[in-house]
C-alpha cells in the first residue's frame, strides 16, 4: 500500500444558499473557523505556511486579486497565497495544487479553500459569467449556455441508449432527498418525480429541477503531510488518490457527445495510485451540474456499464441504502453549486462521512470515499479518493 498523498486535519463549510448582505470573504471566514475547530493544536494558524484559494469569476463581486484579500480576512497578513481558476473545477484544482505542494516537501501544512458569491447578479448575468468557461469561438458564439450543452448530451444519450426523462428526474429526487438531511444545503426540500417532470423547460429535455443552483458558499480544508497529521487531529482523513485530466473544450470535438473521456483518465490515475477500484468505494460525491451529468459520470467511473446509468437509478444503487450512495450531501443539484467552492465542499462531505459525522445521511460503515469535480462542459477533471484511518 502506497503512502497517502496528504491528510485532512480540518474541514469546514459555510451554509450554502442565497446569502444576503455578506461578501465572499465573510463566507470563507465561516468555513475556516469550522476547519480550525477540528484541529486539536490551538496554534494551528501559525503552522499553516501556504494558502490556495479556488475562485471562478471576479465578475460576481467585481473583485480580482482575491487570494491576498481572502487571506487578510482569515487573519493571514504575510502568508504566501495562490488563486486557482478552472471554471467549476477551481476548488479541486486548489486541492490538487496543495497536494503537490505537500508532496514537494517544501510545505507540511497547507490551507485550501473555495468560495463564490454568485447571487449579487441576476440569473441571466450569472449564466453569462458561467458561459465564459465555454469556447467563445464555438459554443458562446452559437449562443449555447451550459444548460444547452448538457441538453445536447442528454438528447444524444436518450437517442443512443434509451435513457428517459424519468431516469434523469430520479437523480434530482434522490439528491433533494439527501439534501433534506443536510443543514448546510441550499435547498432542503423533498420533491417528487412529478415535480421534476412538470417543472418548466430550461433546455429540453432539461427542466428547472434538472439544473443545479446558483449558490453562495465557501468550503475550507487544512492539509498536512501524513506523517504529522496525528499531531493536529485524532481522526484525520487521508487522501490516497488524486487524478487530473483534460478533454476537448468543445463537445463537437469529442469521441461522442454524451461521453466524457477526461473523467475516465482522471479516475484511472486516482485509482492506480490508491491501488483500489470503484468496487472498493463506499460513498461518492459527483459533479451533478445537470441530472444527465450524474448519469454519464456513473458510466465513466465504472459505477454502471456504458448506457446503463439510468437503469441503476431505477434499481436504487446510488440511494443512501444502495451499494454506492452518491451525493449524500444533496450534490450540486440541491446542496448548491457556488462554483469555486464546489470541489472543496465535495471533499468536506466525504470527510464527514468517513468520520461518521454526517448525521441522518450517514452511510453506515463508510471507509473509502470518492469525489469527482469537473470544469466547463467536461473539459477539466479531477478525481480524489479518501480513506478513513479507522479501517
Amino acid at each position: 500500500m502506497k503512502k497517502p498523498l496528504a491528510s485532512i486535519i480540518g474541514a469546514g463549510c459555510s451554509k450554502f444558499g442565497k446569502r444576503k448582505n455578506v461578501m465572499a470573504r465573510e463566507l470563507l471566514v465561516e468555513a475556516f473557523l469550522e476547519a480550525i475547530s477540528n484541529c486539536k493544536d490551538p496554534n494551528i494558524r501559525d503552522k499553516i505556511k501556504l494558502g490556495i484559494f479556488g475562485c471562478f469569476s471576479e465578475y460576481f463581486e467585481h473583485q480580482s486579486h482575491l487570494a491576498p484579500i481572502l487571506a487578510d480576512w482569515l487573519g493571514f497578513h504575510n502568508l504566501p497565497v495562490i488563486r486557482t481558476e478552472n471554471a467549476c473545477a477551481s476548488g479541486a484544482t486548489a486541492l490538487r495544487t496543495a497536494i503537490l505542494a505537500i508532496k514537494s516537501g517544501i510545505y507540511d501544512v497547507v490551507l485550501v479553500a473555495g468560495v463564490e458569491k454568485m447571487n449579487n447578479r441576476t440569473t441571466s448575468e450569472a449564466n453569462e459569467a458561467l458561459s465564459m468557461a465555454s469556447d467563445i469561438a464555438i459554443e458562446q458564439w452559437a449562443g449555447l449556455t451550459f444548460a444547452g450543452i448538457f441538453a445536447l448530451m442528454a438528447t444524444h444519450h436518450m437517442h443512443k441508449y434509451g435513457t428517459t426523462e424519468e431516469q434523469m428526474a430520479m437523480v434530482a429526487v434522490k439528491n433533494h432527498r439527501n439534501a433534506y438531511y443536510n443543514p448546510k444545503a441550499h435547498m432542503q426540500k423533498i420533491i417528487t418525480l412529478e415535480d421534476v417532470l412538470n417543472s418548466r423547460v430550461i433546455a429540453w429535455p432539461l427542466k428547472l429541477y434538472d439544473c443545479s443552483l446558483i449558490t453562495d458558499g465557501a468550503a475550507c480544508l487544512i492539509l498536512s503531510s501524513p506523517e504529522i497529521a496525528h499531531k493536529f487531529n485524532d481522526n484525520p482523513v487521508d487522501i490516497i488518490g488524486s487524478g487530473h485530466a483534460n478533454d476537448h473544450s468543445s463537445i463537437i470535438e469529442r469521441e461522442e457527445i454524451s461521453s466524457i473521456r477526461g473523467i475516465r483518465l482522471a479516475a484511472k490515475e486516482a485509482f492506480n495510485y490508491a491501488e483500489i477500484s470503484i468496487k472498493d468505494v463506499n460513498v461518492a460525491e459527483l459533479h451533478d451540474c445537470f441530472t444527465i451529468a450524474e448519469i454519464i459520470e456513473y458510466e465513466e467511473l465504472g459505477i454502471a456499464e456504458k448506457g446503463k446509468g439510468g437503469k441503476i437509478l431505477e434499481e436504487g444503487a446510488t440511494n443512501l441504502d444502495g451499494w454506492l450512495p452518491v451525493n449524500t450531501s444533496g450534490g450540486l443539484k440541491a446542496k448548491g453549486h457556488p462554483v469555486g467552492a464546489t470541489g472543496i465542499a465535495q471533499i468536506y462531505e466525504i470527510y464527514l462521512q468517513l468520520r461518521e459525522e454526517a448525521g441522518a445521511r450517514q452511510v453506515k460503515g463508510a471507509k473509502i470515499g470518492l469525489t469527482q469535480n469537473m470544469g466547463g462542459s467536461g473539459s477539466t477533471h479531477f478525481v480524489h479518493i479518501l480513506r478513513s484511518r479507522a479501517i
